[in-house]
This record gives C-alpha cells, structure tokens and sequence, in this order.
C-alpha cells in the first residue's frame, strides 16, 4: 500500500479495482502515435485505469476522496464493456489499517460518474445499502443535481443504485467548500458540469486532486482532454489554473487512475522532480 505523508496528514491508497477504457475515448482528438508514446495500450485499444480511492488521516479523521468501481455490481455486459477486470476491495483495505467501513467520517467526490461511485452502496439482502453508513458525502450541487437527474448522455453513467440508498448522507457546496483545516473541494466542471477538485496542505505541503481533468500523468498536456468530457473548453481552462497553482506551491499531484503512478511532483517545464510509483503484484 502506498502512502504520500504532508506534515501531520497521512494519504493511503485503496485498492478499488481496475478497469479497461478505450484509449482513443481517454485521450480525445490526441493521435494514438502521440498518446500511446506516454501511456501503454493494449491489442484491443484499451488502457489500464486504476480506480483507486485515497484515505486520507488528519486530526483524527478519516476522509475517503473517491470509491472505487464497488464490488457486485455489474451484469456480464457491462463488466465487458467497462473492461472490469477486479472489482473494489477497499473493505479489505481499511482492515488493513485496522479500519472498517464505519470508521470513514467524509468521503469527497469529485463527481459521481459509476467508475467513481459505484464502491458508495452495496448489495445486502436483496437491498441496496450504504457502505460508509457513519460518513458524510460531499460532491457539489451541480453534481447532485445531475445525479438525481441525468440527462440523455449523462444517465449511462449517473446510477441511481449508487445514490438512492445515500441520499440522506449527502452535503453539497456551490464553488468551494472547507472541509476541515487544509482540506478544500472547489467546483470546476469541465469533465462533468459538477465535478470538483481537492486540495490538502499541511504545514508547507500541497497536494493537488485533478480528478478526471487529469485522470493519469499522460493527461498533463491542458489540451489533451477525454472525448467523454461534456465541457472540454472548460476541462481546458481548469487543467491550466490548476496545474499552475499546483506547480506554484511544488504541489504533488495525485491520481486516483493512474496504473503507473501515485503521486508526482513537476516542475514548470514539465519536469519530474518526485515520484511514487504504484506497486504492481
């Protein structure tokens, strides 16, 4: 299990399980000849994407950023489709830890697409139930909205299983919200009209959640955005504002879909100056 540590905050990754995507989807209008130089593909034209969420420990709480792709909840087609090849285990995570799933205070999702979600309810008894029953769920209003009502695009991907049985837990902001002390969301859109980004610092440490604006270190060019991105002039826009804040603080970058790597520091020519690296059984 790797572990980034900024002044007293403490940040694990889970393992959420793993998906195939489609390389050409994941990199937009980027040829394949430059993309694939940057990122592995396979024989079908798919990459590996992690979906692994970050526990992250300060003043004694426990904050979930993202929620893996669950466990039990995917017919045949769509373990296909998605190309699911493992499904969550962050339950088996926490224990590790010495945690459970009642012991996670805040989860912050960054939006509400299934890859990201889908670990927020399980199946019990013929019933959909919390996972993170003690937790409060924190997305933007934008986002929630959305959820609750997908429009033609947005409902392949926007679950009901993963919010009905949640609802009541969930907390939204309208531009950026304090979770606690040096832990913030601030809403961007771009990739989904609500999604957010994260930002911890501690002491003289920053770190930056891109989310899906930057799904893998392969994504830090601003213009190569996904084709499934519903705004990806304002993908751009942010990927920029961003990624020069985060380069103006020598912030860590961090990655919940990244097959290779955890975190990584740039400098302002692109630079890597520090890295984890996943570690691969």
């Amino acid at each position: 299990m790797e572990i980034l540590q900024i002044g007293q905050t403490k940040i694990s990754w889970l393992d959420g399980g793993v998906t195939f995507l489609d390389g050409g989807a994941m990199f937009g209008v980027v040829p394949k000849p430059l993309w694939s130089k940057k990122y592995p593909v396979n024989d079908k034209n798919q990459i590996e994407l992690r979906t692994d969420p970050m526990l992250v420990q300060k003043n004694g709480l426990n904050i979930l950023i993202e929620t893996g792709v669950g466990s039990g909840k995917f017919d045949e087609k769509q373990l296909r489709n998605y190309g699911v090849r493992a499904e969550s285990m962050v339950e088996k995570s926490l224990k590790k830890l010495g945690l459970e799933t009642n012991d996670v205070d805040i989860i912050l999702m960054t939006h509400m697409h299934f890859d990201h979600a889908c670990g927020l309810t399980k199946w019990e008894n013929d019933k959909l139930i919390s996972v993170f029953p003690n937790a409060k769920i924190i997305t933007s209003f934008i986002e929630w909205e959305e959820m609750r009502n997908p429009n033609i695009r947005s409902r392949n991907t926007y679950w009901k299983e993963n919010w009905e049985a949640i609802q009541h837990q969930v907390e939204t902001f309208e531009t950026s919200i304090k979770v606690i002390e040096g832990i913030e969301m601030h809403h961007t859109g771009g990739h989904s009209d609500g999604h957010s980004v994260v930002i911890l610092q501690d002491e003289k440490d920053t770190v930056v959640h891109m989310a899906d604006l930057m799904p893998t270190h392969a994504h830090k060019n601003p213009l190569w955005v996904l084709a499934y991105d519903d705004y990806p002039m304002t993908s751009i826009e942010n990927k920029q504002k961003w990624l020069e804040f985060g380069e103006s603080q020598n912030a860590w970058f961090i990655f919940y879909h990244d097959a290779f790597y955890r975190a990584i520091k740039w400098d302002k020519e692109g630079n890597v100056l520090e890295k984890i690296e996943r570690i691969r059984s």
